[in-house]
């Protein structure tokens, strides 16, 4: 009895050491993917200027580096009355570069060259704005106009024009979390696979803990997808409400395509791994054993027994014990006698059984 009660009591510790197991691995999930994302994408300079190279063709960063360029200009020249058509040259002229490969060339130097500000600011701590200097891009634009022999082109006069991805002051708490995970690496997405191996291991029934594995990994991908969008509100709120803004929204949206495209795809795989081993649980089920003639032996009621002729008796009016002789029955019903016969041997005797004819019933009296 003792060993059968030690064994309930482990049972009892593995499941809830699963249970456990599970709920951290739906915590670990979301902070594996910013910890991998925060070393692999925003640590690394090829992959952070890979993921902002396709925003050389984004509208919002063309017509934010548009504004800049020509905002920068145009309060270092003085052109009297001929400032606002100067003005909208030089923004149409800008808009127009941007669509050579030259801009996206410029374009990547420029992101490369922001890398090392994202690094410091998110991670770091050093610096409080996050910006993309436009001055090789302004260069790149004035030669294009000085080579197309537009007037006052050499009067451009290059500057450190900027545009403000993100300000430090609205990360808040987000740049301390972002420093932990990165120093952390992409050990937390390792420590949740050999989680989700433990916990069915430990667990007393392995087809429950596989769904709830599966469901702890949709869990942590959900928290996941929220906490990019709570970050995205967070980033761009105290940003002035102009091209800047724009431009950032892009910015954030191409670096964190990694953490979102994760988190769809652990969502899609927790829930596969639920469904997957619900279904294999309930085709393993044994059913019930069916007779030929269906899920239950029905029962065919017996018919009830023929009317007898007036007179007759029926089988069961007869009594279960044989009457003995000179006892009454019923009237209408055979009376029987028995009598004793010796044969000879000592302590034996036989009876015979005389039936008399049964008598008709009495007819019913009228008065």
């Amino acid at each position: 009895m003792r060993t059968g009660r030690e064994s309930r009591e482990l049972r009892s510790v593995r499941a809830c050491l699963a249970t456990v197991l599970t709920v951290l691995l739906t915590v670990l999930v979301p902070v594996g993917a910013v910890a991998a994302w925060a070393d692999l994408e925003i640590g690394n300079s090829d992959r952070f200027v890979s993921a902002m190279a396709p925003l050389a063709s984004d509208p919002a960063v063309h017509e934010a580096v548009a504004d800049r360029i020509t905002d920068g200009v145009m309060a270092q020249l003085d052109m009297g009355p001929l400032q606002d058509g100067v003005r909208s040259l030089l923004h149409e002229a800008v808009l127009s570069f941007a669509t050579t490969e030259a801009f996206a060339n410029a374009w990547r130097t420029a992101a490369r060259a922001a890398h090392h500000a994202a690094v410091h600011v998110l991670t770091s701590g050093g610096g409080n704005v996050v910006t993309i200097d436009l001055a090789q891009i302004t260069e790149r634009v004035k030669g294009q106009l000085v080579h197309d022999h537009v007037p006052y082109a050499d009067r451009i006069p290059v500057r450190h024009t900027q545009i403000t991805a993100v300000e430090a002051d609205g990360l808040g708490v987000w740049r301390d979390v972002a420093q932990a995970l990165r120093a952390a690496g992409v050990w937390p997405a390792l420590a949740t696979v050999v989680l989700s191996g433990v916990t069915v291991l430990v667990a007393v029934r392995r087809r429950r803990a596989l769904i709830g594995v599966g469901l702890g990994h949709a869990g942590g991908a959900m928290v996941l997808a929220v906490v990019v969008a709570v970050a995205r509100g967070t980033l761009l709120q105290d940003l002035p409400d102009n091209g800047d803004r724009g431009a950032a929204r892009a910015i954030y949206d191409a670096l964190t395509a990694s953490l979102r495209t994760t988190a769809w795809s652990v969502l899609a795989g927790g829930l596969l791994l639920a469904l997957t081993a619900w279904l294999v649980g309930r085709l393993r089920r044994p059913r019930r054993p069916r007779s030929p003639g269906g899920a239950q032996a029905r029962r065919t009621p017996e018919p009830p027994d023929a009317p007898s002729a007036p007179g007759t008796a029926r089988a069961s009016d007869a009594p279960a014990t044989a009457r003995t002789a000179g006892a009454p029955g019923p009237p209408g019903t055979p009376r029987t006698s028995s009598a004793p016969d010796t044969n000879g041997a000592a302590g034996t005797t036989e009876t015979t059984e005389r039936t008399r004819p049964a008598q008709p019933a009495d007819p019913p009296r009228l008065y």
